[in-house]
């Protein structure tokens, strides 16, 4: 029998449990370091939630552990011409519900993706004018404009498949039971504690899956994530704190992976979204730009995170072709950032309302940087939250300063356009400069490496002098298993793919 560890740390340390018997290893457990929000893909927003969906929703395309954009519920694709890109599907996928994936359904959601409220994938697919059945497994996206970008947001939530019978019938309530085109269909939730999927028989590709089941744990505190994965009662944890990194590499029962990731963390600030914007730090960007030079960002991933992550100054990881090598955080200047402060007019200190959700290294990475801002003359006060009601308050504009992370996209444009453009999805804040505008939609035209870069270059230079998002750190990702998990492929988004993934038996 499995044996949780929840509660205190103490009470986690000190709990016992065997390793998962062999006829338990059908069912696969999973750590996650949040709890997702709606599980729906065309309104949800969590990294977490992405995980969940790679196992229950397969997309049009996917992403190989070289981010290369491989065939998934497609079996491929042409451009006919710049704004004319055909796809073909695979044939006799069946969503969970048994009803066909057909063009019909690619139709139905790509338009839902475009048009429903609150839809969450508006910014990434707005380039398509309309969508064209040409017969039952072919569909043709019509392009307002040439746009490289958007066949890598295809093999994210926006290639996601749902069943429009499923989805009509739930309406609103859809994303309390998702019905998809993937290896696993959805079971139960239970709020703040676990997701359960179990295998889906009428499965496409059914061979390169090896559970039965697969239940993922919501467990924000790390210490316990760790001691429930040391005690075998998770199979996988798909996140690691740096600090824990020594504990798993000992244990002999323990395998690590870890790989650059393409994610970065950062803070938001409210410079146009509802009245809390009107704050000084919302209404000045000297302020901003006094902020981040208050903050010593080596020093702070050498204390949170161990050294294992860098400081970053832009959304790009260095991996990236459309890193600007230019662009680098600067070195902490305290006089600099006070003059700055001066220049601004601000009576000091100056009060700023940081909000952090609540897991262990957002809280220190919080603290730390409460401790770097007073020296510079800033009174930072922290207001944590739960992961999924911070980023309602994001939305709603009900916060001064933000503390969220960004998983990441394969193509610079799904880093960069839905956090710096006007109307953006993710731009919390409604930071809105229309030359950005201007040079985020001119990226997406061109296919050339070097053209969008230069471009992108030209964005960060106004970035730097605006500061509505201080760039922290490009994280790794680190995930913990048990030894006798095989399989795992890392992938540099970050989420965890069950294809091909089986617990060894003695």
């Amino acid at each position: 029998m499995r044996h949780w560890l929840q509660g205190t740390l103490a009470a986690a340390i000190l709990a016992t449990g065997s390793l998962i018997a062999s006829a338990q290893a059908q069912t696969l457990h999973i750590g996650l370091r949040q709890d997702p929000d709606l599980l729906d893909p065309t309104l949800g927003s969590s990294y977490v939630g992405r995980i969940v969906y790679a196992g229950m929703c397969d997309k049009l395309f996917d992403l190989d552990t070289k981010l290369n954009i491989i065939p998934q519920l497609a079996t491929g694709y042409s451009y006919q011409d710049p704004t004319h890109l055909v796809i073909t599907l695979r044939p006799g996928v069946t969503f969970h519900d048994g009803e066909k994936l057909d063009a019909e359904a690619v139709r139905y959601k790509l338009n839902r993706d475009l048009t429903a409220k609150g839809s969450m994938r508006a910014g990434e697919v707005n380039a398509i004018q309309s969508i064209e059945v040409i017969d039952p497994l072919t569909v043709r996206l019509v392009l307002k404009a040439p746009n490289a970008p958007l066949l890598a947001q295809l093999t994210d939530r926006a290639g996601i498949m749902i069943s429009p019978k499923a989805t009509e019938a739930a309406g609103a309530d859809f994303g309390l039971h998702p019905v998809c085109a993937g290896p696993f269909s959805f079971v139960e939730r239970v709020a703040q504690d676990h997701i359960t999927l179990k295998r889906f028989p009428g499965y496409w590709n059914p061979s390169a899956y090896h559970f039965d089941q697969v239940v993922y744990h919501s467990i924000v505190n790390s210490a316990v994530r760790l001691a429930n994965l040391q005690a075998g009662s998770l199979d996988l944890v798909e996140y690691v704190l740096p600090t824990d990194i020594a504990a798993i590499k000992k244990d002999p029962n323990l395998q690590l992976a870890m790989t650059d990731s393409l994610a970065y963390t950062g803070i938001t600030f409210n410079t146009g979204n509802s009245a809390a914007a009107n704050t000084i730090s919302g209404q000045n960007g000297l302020v901003r730009q006094a902020f981040e030079l208050a903050i010593d960002k080596q020093a702070l991933v050498d204390v949170v995170f161990n050294g294992v992550f860098a400081p970053t100054a832009q959304a790009n990881p260095p991996t990236s072709p459309m890193y600007v090598p230019e662009i680098v955080s600067p070195k902490r200047d305290i006089a600099r950032a006070q003059a700055l402060l001066k220049q601004a007019g601000v009576t000091l200190p100056v009060p700023i309302v940081l909000t952090a959700t609540n897991e262990p290294d957002s809280q220190q990475a919080a603290e730390v940087i409460q401790s770097m801002a007073r020296e510079a003359g800033f009174d930072v006060k922290i207001r944590t939250m739960e992961f999924a009601a911070s980023l309602q308050a994001g939305y709603a504009g009900n916060f001064e300063a933000y503390l969220i992370g960004w998983s990441g996209r394969s193509d610079a444009d799904g880093n960069m356009w839905q956090m710096l453009h006007t109307g953006g999805t993710f731009n919390y804040g409604h930071y809105s400069r229309p030359e950005v505008d201007a040079l985020l939609d001119d990226a997406r035209v061109y296919t050339d490496t070097s053209r969008r870069r230069e471009i992108y270059a030209r964005v960060w230079q106004q970035e730097r002098i605006d500061m509505p998002l201080v760039y922290l750190w490009n994280p790794k990702n680190i995930v913990g298993m048990r030894k006798a998990l095989t399989g795992f492929q890392q992938v540099p988004d970050g989420l965890i793919r069950l294809r091909g993934m089986a617990i060894a038996t003695p």
